[in-house]
């Protein structure tokens, strides 16, 4: 099983992330802010804005992401995604401080496949 390390969950958290789907068999990247690492290999992201991304989701849950801090040092993050409308997964972002006021519609779980580290 891959395990996100603490040095890559302070990248991922701390950061803005690249957050890429397919659709239609065209590749589909948005920016994403507020991702959360909620056990060694999974990482959860809220869905605020996300029409076109979720589209893709259910069409196909092959996801990758990319984070990086201000010294450039970077991962690479490839995945399987599932979408929550509701239970616990909706109900943790909805907690989250930064979502506050926002609409928190569904909740994006990637189980990671593959990481790729900078050095």
């Amino acid at each position: 099983m891959v395990k996100i390390r603490p040095k890559t969950k302070k990248i991922i958290e701390g950061n803005p992330v690249a957050f890429a789907t397919v659709g239609n068999n065209k590749p589909y990247v948005i920016g994403t802010a507020y991702c959360r690492v909620v056990e060694k290999n999974k990482i959860l992201i809220t869905d605020n804005f996300m029409n076109s991304t979720i589209k893709n989701i259910l069409e196909n849950n092959n996801v990758a992401l990319v984070a990086w801090d201000n010294k450039w040092n970077g991962v690479q993050i490839i995945g399987k995604a599932k979408y929550y409308k509701k239970g616990k997964w909706l109900d943790f972002v909805k907690n989250i401080e930064e979502n506050n006021g926002m609409p928190s519609k569904g909740a994006i779980l990637i189980k990671i496949n593959k990481i790729i580290e900078s050095k």
